[in-house]
């Protein structure tokens, strides 16, 4: 049919700018358009897909846009009112949400199996039970990572003695039942089916537990992996293109991200998981207790950024928590109209989830060629004349290269300490969101400048203008 011709090509138009759109979110400049893009592409294939019932029996019209309109107002309403500091848990949510959608479809469908109303072959069981499986693992994994990226669920309180052995044998139970679904087929009823359905939704809850602190970034790039790959999983039940695509690409490039992320930490993927450096209670010894940082003042901080040749900025997490972007640009103007060369040196694992560090200088205007990766990054300390480390910590930590007794130990960080001086804005000599205690407070070249980021920062401004 004609109309079937034009709900593909819109599926393959929709299809195009996803992929469009993730190549530009590659790189700042061009993000906003790229996600631009992509809700173009996502509007399309919504609209193809509102018109495809048209060639059915059923057109449930006034159920679609009941959903349509309440997550659309829900949506909008979230994106007005977050915060930067809180969009890892936005993504989280987002990340859970979609895993949820991926377990009611795969629910529905098996209701509809143990019900008589349908039949199944092997292969079409084996499909949706997998969805359900990865749709359930997302939405509880997602939904922890949120508790504890907001604060109010503790590591402690979530994990248990052997807890590795604990998602083992979760895993083996998960994976059992659902050998027993296959075979079973219709006999084995819908009960044990939200048998399955309870242990799998456990199971996503327990296999995040262990999991927390700097290993929270890999989290989320993996759950969002797995988001996709339900989505992709739920393509195929229903025989939708646009939906396995979507999947298909979200899966991948939350892989790829995941590995990245790995690299960046000198870590397995199965070492995070396992539970690594980012579970509570770890903590290094290469730092003796009676060891007394330096302490800056605001007029000293201010001098020496001002007559420097070069400054470097390292954000972090306490970047975000202080919402001191904005302030920092503008120091960042003031030291580049005195003719300071300023840059920022951008750790692949700063703040809770992958790029975040770079959302924030985005919306700050910071220009994207200021932006250093890692590698880059090093490279340009040793001839920098000052380092500004706004709120972070793990990955500017020493241990994780001259302590083998560190949790960190072997992960790549910024080596901030080749530079002539160091700065260091914190609250307090608490520890990073690792747990970890860091030498760097009480190198020779360090001093610390204590207090909220961002008034410290506006009080360095006020400070230059004065000069």
């Amino acid at each position: 049919m004609l109309i079937d011709t034009y709900i593909n090509l819109s599926y393959l138009v929709g299809a195009v700018a996803f992929v469009w759109g993730l190549r530009l979110l590659s790189s700042p400049d061009t993000a906003r358009k790229g996600n631009i893009l992509a809700g173009i592409g996502m509007g399309i294939a919504i609209v193809a897909t509102l018109v495809a019932p048209l060639t059915g029996a059923d057109n449930n019209y006034l159920w679609i846009f009941g959903g349509f309109v309440i997550g659309g107002f829900a949506g909008w309403i979230a994106a007005k009112k977050i915060q930067m500091t809180a969009m890892p848990q936005m993504v989280s949510v987002f990340n859970g949400l979609g895993g949820a959608c991926a377990t009611v479809l795969a629910m529905a469908e098996l209701i509809k199996y143990y019900d008589g109303m349908m039949q199944m072959s092997l292969g079409q069981l084996s499909i949706v039970l997998v969805t359900l499986l990865i749709g359930a693992v997302s939405f509880t994994g997602s939904m922890l990572a949120f508790g504890k990226l907001d604060g109010f669920i503790k590591d402690k309180h979530v994990i248990l003695p052997g807890h590795t052995i604990v998602n083992l044998v979760l895993l083996i139970a998960v994976l059992v039942l659902a050998v027993i679904l296959i075979v079973q087929g219709q006999t084995a009823g819908i009960v044990m089916a939200v048998i399955f359905l309870v242990l799998a939704l456990i199971y996503g809850f327990s296999f995040v537990a262990p999991i927390g602190g700097a290993d929270m970034p890999v989290v989320i790039s993996l759950l969002n992996s797995f988001t996709g790959l339900s989505a992709a999983a739920a393509g195929l039940i229903y025989g939708n293109q646009i939906m396995l695509v979507g999947g298909i690409l979200v899966g991948a490039a939350g892989t790829i991200l995941t590995v990245l992320m790995c690299e960046a930490m000198n870590r397995s993927l199965m070492n995070v998981i396992i539970g690594g450096f980012g579970s509570a209670g770890a903590s290094s010894s290469a730092t003796d207790g009676d060891q007394v940082a330096k302490v800056a003042t605001i007029t000293d901080a201010s001098i020496q950024m001002f007559y420097a040749n070069s400054v470097m900025f390292v954000p972090g997490y306490g970047l975000a928590v202080a919402q001191a972007q904005k302030v920092l640009k503008e120091l960042d103007d003031l030291l580049e109209n005195n003719g300071v060369d300023v840059k920022y040196a951008i750790h692949p694992v700063a703040g809770r989830m992958p790029g975040h560090m770079n959302v924030l200088l985005a919306e700050a205007d910071v220009p994207y060629p200021k932006l250093l990766d890692l590698d880059d990054a090093n490279a340009a300390l040793k001839d920098t004349d000052t380092v500004v480390i706004v709120g972070a910590n793990d990955v500017v930590n020493p241990a994780a290269l001259d302590d083998p007794g560190s949790p960190i130990y072997g992960m790549p960080v910024l080596e901030v300490w080749n530079a002539k001086n160091v700065i260091v804005l914190k609250r307090s000599m608490s520890p990073g969101y690792a747990g970890i205690q860091n030498p760097l407070f009480f190198h020779d070249k360090n001093r610390m400048l204590f207090g909220d980021a961002k008034d410290s920062i506006q009080q360095l401004v006020q400070e230059v203008k004065d000069m």
